[in-house]
């Protein structure tokens, strides 16, 4: 979850009336739920690249998270953008999404810290959306993974609440691992609002613009 600050400065209300739109106005765009089922080798083909769309504020507890621990947020520019996805990547990230998952027991941040945001790798197995996704993204890396190319991204989910999880951006395009499900979908079979991630640039933050597809999908 995160504070009303994060939403507040991106004009969250503005970004629901302009881009929750009905079901039928986005298949008639080519962007309905039928989009990126299909599976080569296996693993399944993502709809085009989610593009970027200029700066965007960092979440606030992201910035202090960054202070205590540079080395998660630093960007190596001469790591790639994005990963070939093959079936042993997809299958490492499979695993370890599944064990995350199961592994972390899901607190808020004010019963957990007594705070209402706070970023962490949680060490102590308990934890909110961005610290699954935190771990996440350390255990990828660890295999071997590019932390550029697995950028940190908040959405406003089902509830219509903010929401972190982690993007890995590949050649099949950008699939989306969630702690609300083990299914690893195609950033535009979430039913997310896209609001914006790390940049691949910089230590920052850029805008998604709200981008977003109608169906969230029920798969776990």
């Amino acid at each position: 979850m995160f504070s009303p600050r994060d939403v507040k400065g991106d004009d969250m209300l503005s970004i629901r009336r302009k881009f929750i739109a009905p079901a039928l106005a986005l298949a008639a765009l080519g962007l309905g739920a039928t989009a990126g089922h299909a599976q080569q080798g296996g693993i399944p083909m993502a709809s085009l690249p989610i593009s970027a769309s200029g700066d965007a504020r960092a979440p606030y507890a992201w910035t202090d998270f960054c202070k205590r621990t540079p080395a998660e947020c630093r960007v190596e520019t001469g790591e790639p953008e994005r990963v070939e996805m093959t079936p042993k990547l997809w299958k490492s990230i499979v695993a370890i999404n599944s064990r995350t998952n199961r592994e972390i027991e899901a607190v808020t941040d004010d019963d957990h810290w007594g705070v209402v945001d706070r970023w962490d790798i949680p060490t102590d197995g308990k934890g909110d959306c961005e610290d699954y996704a935190l771990l996440k993204r350390k255990r990828l890396a660890e295999a071997g993974v590019p932390r550029r190319a697995m950028p940190m991204t908040v959405v406003i989910d089902e509830e219509n609440a903010g929401h972190a999880v982690l993007m890995i951006r590949t050649d099949r395009g950008d699939f989306i691992l969630d702690n609300k499900r083990n299914a690893i979908l195609p950033w535009s079979q979430t039913g997310y609002v896209y609001v914006k991630r790390e940049s691949q640039y910089r230590t920052g933050w850029t805008s998604l613009g709200g981008a977003q597809t109608p169906t969230v999908a029920s798969v776990r």
